[in-house]
């Protein structure tokens, strides 16, 4: 489990096919003398296992379905990546939890200045309608993030400069992909009021939500 607050960003040093998946080696001098074999660790939002260390430098598996459902399989040498070790019992929850699950992927649709702030606009697929609300938490390349404005097939975050700045957002560029988790609370609400509903009703969407208050 993880907050959605980035630790580092990681930049891939290696990158080599195996099989029908991937290993990757991430340079992270930050995070690297603190992380063992078997540990989990966020990569864009995905959890992965650390499999090795050299250096200043962890080793990961990719499964193909990693590679094909994350925005994982398009990296290359020189991608920069967020990094988050998991939450510790005990530890401050500043963002919120966070699974390192990715539910589809996104696109970036437009950025505007807001200030030092920018807007920045995400295209998601249909199926994550029902699991987004305004004002709502989001995972997008594993950050915590909030939900601003809502519509059918888009969302808004407000991204402070400091998140710009300590994250790989900051460079992202229109037309780019992003990893999307939703909220998993949002996740448990859905699945209720689906078991709830009448089975005419065609299923969970987000008129339905906003019908009855939760949207």
């Amino acid at each position: 489990m993880f907050t959605g607050i980035i630790e580092a960003i990681g930049s891939i040093r290696e990158w080599a096919p195996r099989g029908a998946g991937a290993v990757a080696g991430i340079d992270a001098p930050s995070l690297a003398a603190a992380l063992r074999p078997g540990d989990s660790i966020a990569v864009d939002g995905a959890c992965l296992t650390v499999t090795g260390l050299r250096g200043d430098a962890f080793s990961c598996d990719l499964s193909p379905e990693t590679l094909s459902r994350t925005t994982l399989g398009r990296l290359r040498l020189g991608s920069q990546v967020n990094l988050e070790r998991p939450l510790r019992l005990g530890d401050r929850l500043g963002g919120h939890l966070v699974t390192g699950h990715v539910d589809g992927l996104g696109e970036i649709l437009q950025r505007t200045a807001q200030g030092d702030a920018e807007l920045i606009r995400i295209g998601f697929p249909q199926a994550l309608a029902s699991l987004m609300v305004v004002k709502g938490s989001i995972a997008v390349d594993g950050i915590s993030l909030t939900i601003a404005e809502l519509d059918e097939d888009r969302f808004a975050v407000a991204v402070i400069p400091y998140t710009l700045r300590q994250t790989t957002l900051g460079s992202k560029r229109v037309g780019d992909r992003v990893n999307l988790e939703a909220d998993i609370l949002g996740k448990h609400v859905a699945r209720l009021l689906e078991a709830r509903m009448p089975a005419q009703g065609g299923g969970l969407s987000l008129g339905f939500l906003q019908e009855h208050g939760f949207a």
